[in-house]
């Protein structure tokens, strides 16, 4: 039975392990040593559950909804202060997938001013495609208060970019 467990869990960790790191590289503004640390404890949490994993009814939801919650609980520590240094690593670049690395770190730097929420709310509503449901369950807040945090969110985005996306989008 164990073996079965840690089978199943494994098959679910390979295929899941991608998805949420790039989850969490959009939560971490680009900062691959916590999105790596995100992702890992993410996983730990959901091995933890697979054993009880039957009673819920989309692990991979559920997994995207820890991760939520690990960045969050995350940003509210005194360490999470912390900043990385200068340059984006390459493989950042090649995980971009041919998009132009300009603009990918011009939103990776506007995504990284934003506050955690915000930036959790538009990585779930818009990254994620979450309903407005979904996002307000994950960030166990109300539809409304996803809602209005959207609409700020994405004014703050807007205002930090002004013209610059256009500029690139012409490119």
């Amino acid at each position: 039975m164990r073996q079965g467990r840690r089978d199943g869990f494994r098959e679910f960790a390979e295929g899941r392990s991608g998805h949420l790191y790039r989850s969490a590289c959009l939560l971490a503004s680009g900062d691959t040593h916590l999105a790596e640390d995100l992702v890992q404890e993410t996983l730990g949490r959901m091995y933890l559950l697979w054993g009880r994993i039957s009673r819920i009814d989309n692990p991979a939801a559920y997994a995207q909804t820890v991760l939520v919650r690990a960045f969050l609980t995350h940003q509210r520590r005194r360490s999470a202060g912390e900043r990385p240094v200068g340059e984006f690593p390459d493989a950042g670049a090649a995980a971009a997938g041919g998009a132009d690395p300009a603009l990918r770190l011009t939103l990776l730097e506007a995504l990284g001013r934003l506050a955690p929420k915000d930036r959790a709310v538009l990585v779930l509503r818009y990254w994620e495609d979450r309903s407005v449901e979904e996002t307000a369950d994950a960030m166990n807040v109300s539809s409304a208060a996803v809602r209005t945090r959207t609409s700020r969110a994405l004014a703050r985005l807007r205002e930090q970019l002004g013209g610059s996306l256009a500029a690139f989008a012409e490119l």
